[in-house]
């Protein structure tokens, strides 16, 4: 059976019209015959959608229940059944409810794929998996419905449906999208316009890369090899040099004039590995190509020009950027260099040659030194090159039956290349000519005289001399290369290695002196610094047994600085390992540093911290607790004089101050317990379903009553929380409100539910806090402005702050339209404790 085709409408957000764009699609359909059905579409009560649902049959949904909650959801088998050719399945990252066939709506849709069946769906681009990070750290909200993107990937075809942030709130205030009553928070929340434009610019690239994809595959599959300027790719052509910077910045500037445009840093590595760059240079340039936006790319080619032709076109680049050539006039007589080479087969290409201060100056280039060879191989190559031609020549004439001078030569020949690989050059060298000497006076013809009497034999000696020594100089250049390669191969792993130390931020002094001994071999190996007046040198870390008290004990010395040094015990260690070796001490220093730096600064932290709250604690208890203790006193002073005879109202009113007293000193000793709570990290939330509006009204005891206007709807989801540090922090955040309000003025605390989050807004029309200051009056004992003494320690909001993120949630503070401070407490709704779908506006999460 043919797998179905799925068609997705990508949207950038809520409401920009993926559901009515997938419901006219369907009457399209519909009006050609095709036969459509609604498998799953969810119009969240928006008249103009539910409308586009006349005239299409609707498949029933099936019905589950789940924690005393009744759901609906798409019935897989009801559409298996039903066999249609198109089914409509909205809101594909939406997670099915317990019971469900699939745990997922997307793979419900592949099972109707699976069965022939076309599908067309919708998802917004924040649902997508990989880009959940980024749409948190833009909305501060994570979605926890999120579909693969290899699913999206797939889809026979991706329609964008966009829509400008303006439009879409719009769209919001006139309530097409969401319930009156949560308009203010969707705008104030998700909706702003910051958050609306960078997901619109989201999709727009996700779609924008998805059309590269399928035009990079139609090229392929077609064998296109020419240029299609559908968008501008700059490829910046590198070779190392001191001019690269300044190729890469021009090629940034040309990018700047295009919107969309790629910049792709190209350095090509001849395949000998005979030629190559600066190390250094290269990676100054790959930082500065990936800080200004672009990517930067090794390619490995034989001929340069063409491998830089290559990449530029399997990448379907349109213009290459080269630098003038660094070559001198004369060096143009070896050939027409690289950037001619490219413009003139670039074909339709545009290439930028680029002028610059290194051009004509030489390519200056380092020379490479040749790996030099072992000592007991030296010694046998030389013992190979001079005694076995004296050895092989007597051997031959002893047993030789008509061999022919060629096989003789064959095997002279075989002797020179053995003393190449062993030796090296020169001992191969010697055996050429020493043999080429036996040749002539054992093997040509007048025998044991070095002379020949036929020119014949005189050419073959000369031919074996040249092809000994180019055998020789070919054999011995090889095993340099290759010994210098297996080493130059070691190096760069263990420097890689101190990069990805760096990089991950290890910090063990220890694992990294373990491994320079480990590398090198070495018994011990010690971290020496100097301290005191005197200049003594101590050990600040070591491995190994018996490790080095002074640098001159050492094998091996290497000075870092003036009072740090590395001491390597165990054998002399050659000049070559010494540059490694270095990169290992200078690290070891970094660490040393690092170790030395966080531990003062904890404890600059830990003394600044204490610091603070002690002096915070001492003007605390300096006034505000001992206010409502003198108050205690008097009045119980005046209650035990028996100098005056109180009245029963004037001994009511004084026992109600004694009493307002304590309680001013209850919640004050109460909000310091909690933040010392907070501080030392002893908070351990207990979390369950809890249903706001039996917390809510609990954490209004403490307020004078009818100082509060309540709004909790019996329909919103129950939250996950803790009820006590719930109730504590509402009634912190409340009491504050009520505090600062104006007299008359009620204080309004409404809930509201929004995606799978519940906030509870607490709106005063009190003066109000400038956008500096939302963040300080969280801060323990900060109070706003020229609050009076006696209203508290200023530890309120930063209690139920510290409550509230213990639970998972979070709270901040805006303006309140009109005047005021609005303060919205962020708590999760608990899966499965909603008590009618509906009443949720699911899209933004599902």
């Amino acid at each position: 059976m043919a797998r179905g085709k799925l068609r997705i409408y990508l949207g950038a957000a809520p409401g920009v019209g993926k559901t009515y764009a997938m419901l006219s699609e369907a009457h399209r359909r519909l009006e050609r015959g095709t036969d459509v059905v609604a498998g799953f579409v969810e119009h969240h009560k928006r008249p103009r959608t539910e409308v586009m649902l006349y005239g299409l049959e609707v498949v029933p949904r099936r019905t589950l229940e789940h924690r005393g909650g009744t759901f609906t959801e798409m019935d897989v088998d009801a559409v298996l059944a039903r066999k249609p050719a198109v089914a409509l399945v909205d809101e594909l990252a939406h997670t099915n409810v317990p019971g469900s066939r699939n745990v997922k709506r997307w793979q419900d849709a592949e099972e109707l794929l699976a069965a022939g069946i076309d599908v067309v769906s919708t998802v917004n681009i924040q649902h997508l998996e990989s880009l959940g990070d980024v749409v948190e750290s833009i909305t501060g909200v994570r979605q926890r419905e999120t579909v693969p993107d290899e699913v999206i990937r797939r889809a026979d075809q991706i329609e964008l449906v966009d829509m400008s942030p303006q439009s879409l709130r719009r769209r919001m205030a006139h309530g097409n999208i969401y319930a009156s009553d949560k308009v203010d928070a969707a705008l104030s929340n998700y909706f702003r316009p910051g958050n609306l434009t960078a997901l619109r610019e989201l999709a727009l690239l996700w779609v924008a890369d998805r059309a590269d994809e399928y035009l990079q595959q139609y090229r392929a599959d077609h064998r296109i090899s020419s240029t299609w300027q559908a968008r501008e790719r700059i490829v910046v052509g590198l070779t190392g040099g001191p001019e690269g910077r300044t190729l890469i910045r021009r090629a940034v500037r040309m990018a700047a004039k295009g919107s969309g445009s790629e910049i792709l840093a190209v350095h090509v590595v001849r395949s000998d590995g005979l030629a190559s760059g600066s190390p250094k240079e290269l990676a100054a340039q790959r930082t500065l190509v990936e800080d200004l936006g672009g990517s930067f790319h090794h390619v490995v080619g034989g001929d340069i020009p063409t491998a830089l032709l290559d990449f530029a076109r399997g990448i379907n680049a349109t213009q290459i950027v080269l630098g003038t050539s660094r070559r001198k006039a004369w060096q143009y007589a070896l050939g027409p260099g690289v950037g001619a080479t490219v413009a003139r087969e670039a074909g339709d290409i545009d290439v930028h040659i680029v002028t610059h201060e290194q051009a004509a100056k030489g390519r200056g280039l380092p020379t490479a030194r040749g790996a030099k060879l072992g000592t007991s191989r030296v010694v046998a190559g030389w013992l190979l090159g001079t005694a076995g031609p004296v050895l092989l020549a007597p051997a031959l004439t002893t047993w030789n039956h008509g061999l022919g001078l060629a096989t003789d030569m064959l095997l002279f020949l075989t002797l020179t290349v053995a003393a190449a690989l062993v030796g090296g050059l020169f001992p191969a060298l010697v055996s050429a000519l020493g043999g080429s000497l036996l040749l002539n006076y054992y093997f040509t013809p007048p025998t044991h005289t070095f002379t020949i009497d036929r020119p014949e034999n005189i050419l073959a000696i000369a031919i074996f001399i040249v092809v000994g020594v180019a055998v020789a100089s070919v054999v011995d250049l090889a095993a340099r290369r290759t010994q210098q390669a297996a080493r130059l191969r070691a190096e760069a792993e263990i420097l890689s290695y101190l990069a990805g130390s760096v990089l991950r931020g290890e910090s063990s002094l220890g694992a990294l002196l373990a491994r320079v001994r480990e590398t090198f071999g070495m018994d011990s190996v010690a971290l020496l610094e100097r301290t005191g007046e005197h200049a003594v040198w101590t050990c600040a870390a070591s491995v190994g047994p018996d490790p080095c008290v002074r640098p001159e004990d050492a094998d091996v010395e290497v000075p870092v600085n003036d009072r740090l040094s590395l001491a390597l015990t165990g054998r002399v260690l050659p000049a070559s390992d010494r540059r490694v070796l270095s990169a290992f001490a200078a690290q070891a220093v970094v660490v040393l540093d690092r170790k030395r730096l966080e531990v003062e600064a904890a404890q600059a932290r830990e003394l600044a911290e204490g610091n603070r709250i002690r002096t915070a604690l001492l003007a605390a208890v300096s006034h505000d607790l001992r206010t409502p203790l003198a108050s205690i006193k008097a009045s119980v002073s005046s209650l035990r004089s028996h100098d005056v005879a109180w009245s029963p109202e004037d001994e009511a009113e004084l026992l109600e101050g004694i009493e307002d007293g304590a309680d001013r000193l209850d919640h004050l000793v109460g909000n310091l317990l909690d933040m010392s709570r907070l501080q030392t990290g002893t908070v351990t939330p207990l979390i369950r379903e809890v249903d706001l509006d039996e917390v809510v009204p609990m954490a209004l005891g403490g307020v004078p009553e009818g100082s509060v206007t309540l709004d909790v709807p019996e329909t919103l989801p129950m939250v996950a929380a803790d009820p006590g540090l719930l109730e504590r922090s509402v009634a912190n955040i409340v009491e504050n409100a009520v505090k600062y309000s104006p007299a008359g003025a009620k204080v309004l605390v409404a809930a509201s539910a929004l995606g799978d989050r519940v906030e509870v807004r607490v709106v005063d029309r009190g003066p109000g806090v400038p956008e500096t200051a939302k963040e300080r009056i969280f801060e323990p004992f900060q109070r706003y402005g020229d609050a009076p003494r006696g209203g508290g320690v200023g530890l309120g909001l930063a209690v139920a702050r510290g409550f509230a993120e213990a639970m998972g949630g979070s709270l901040v503070a805006e303006d309140t339209p009109g005047g005021g401070l609005t303060m919205v407490l962020t708590v999760q709704a608990a899966f499965g404790g909603q008590r009618s779908r509906p009443d949720l506006p699911a899209d933004v999460t599902s």
